[in-house]
């Protein structure tokens, strides 16, 4: 029997009529040699704001990702929140696929649209593409919010036993699950609290909308991001950085975070959300929303307020 109603085309629909109320609008733009970058960008500039880029992270497209935090973000910044490639209606026919090769085409957009500065929130993988454009263009990123980005990650960290996953097979097979048993899986894995019990026909449902069209280009991009990884090769960048980690993050260990906080020394502040996994729900959102928002409106903590906000939850 042919499916009548889904939910995730309603709720990408609602996340749709979201954006446009709170006063952005989607644009496409050709960066050419086959890449094209989706982007919704304000409605009306206002240049009296500082603005803002919300990268999202894998499995989810902009919209999805930051659909409930548009609203207490608008009044204050002019917001521009892309598809990275293979996500929503951003794609490319090039062959790269590295986080760096990201960071120039999220790059090419904000020069398209006039944006020469621009702070910069990245969870998870959207984190790597943050940082890869911090790094890349140093002008441009003003200040940077990593959620959970595992940038300080060696390949050999795999094979001492850092991650539960133990190769980049598996890696894959759960950060990109194609069927409801796998999704479920994976849920467990990012979410520290247990989650409700969802039907396998919505679990379904999402698959078919948002996970099939690029799978063998996700699989490249996870590849890309793991293969031959070395702290030697990452880059230290200068802009000052706020750090925010699980606790009980399963996919990218606390550990991460306190390398990178080690890495990056006095230009970053790490903050631990207590009793949290890699992906943040309820109280723990939205005390997270006011630690971004007071880092990137106002001045960054000093070392001694950082200390403090350690084990608080935040959302």
């Amino acid at each position: 029997m042919p499916k009548c109603f889904s939910f995730a085309a309603a709720y990408d629909r609602w996340c749709r009529f979201s954006f446009s109320r709170a006063g952005l609008k989607s644009t496409t733009t050709d960066l050419g040699e086959g890449t094209v970058m989706h982007c919704w960008v304000p409605k009306t500039y206002n240049p009296n704001k500082p603005n803002l880029l919300l990268l999202h992270g894998l499995g989810a497209k902009g919209m999805w990702q930051w659909s409930m935090f548009i609203s207490r973000f608008i009044e204050t910044f002019n917001l521009y929140v892309p598809d990275l490639l293979f996500f929503g209606e951003s794609y490319t026919t090039q062959p790269e696929r590295t986080e760096q090769f990201q960071a120039q085409c999220v790059a090419g957009v904000l020069k398209a649209q006039g944006v020469r500065k621009t702070k910069v929130v990245g969870p998870s993988y959207g984190g790597f593409v943050a940082y890869s454009l911090a790094a890349q263009f140093p002008e441009m990123v003003e200040k940077l919010v990593l959620c959970c980005a595992g940038v300080c990650m060696e390949e050999k960290d795999i094979e001492d036993g850092m991650f539960q996953l133990k190769s980049v097979d598996e890696a894959v097979s759960l950060l990109l699950p194609q069927t409801p048993e796998k999704m479920k899986e994976m849920l467990k894995v990012v979410f520290y609290k247990p989650v409700w019990n969802v039907p396998n026909c919505i679990l379904q449902d999402f698959l078919d909308v948002m996970c099939t069209e690029y799978t063998q280009e996700w699989t490249g991009l996870l590849n890309a991001l793991l293969k031959d990884r070395k702290m030697s090769n990452l880059p230290k960048i200068t802009q000052p950085t706020l750090i925010i980690w699980g606790e009980y993050d399963k996919v990218f260990p606390l550990e991460l975070g306190h390398r990178l906080k080690r890495h990056l020394d006095e230009n970053a502040q790490l903050v631990v959300i207590k009793d949290c996994g890699h992906a943040m729900t309820g109280g723990e959102m939205k005390e997270m929303n006011k630690r971004m928002k007071s880092f990137l409106v106002d001045r960054p903590l000093s070392p001694e307020k950082a200390n403090q906000t350690k084990g608080q939850k935040v959302h």
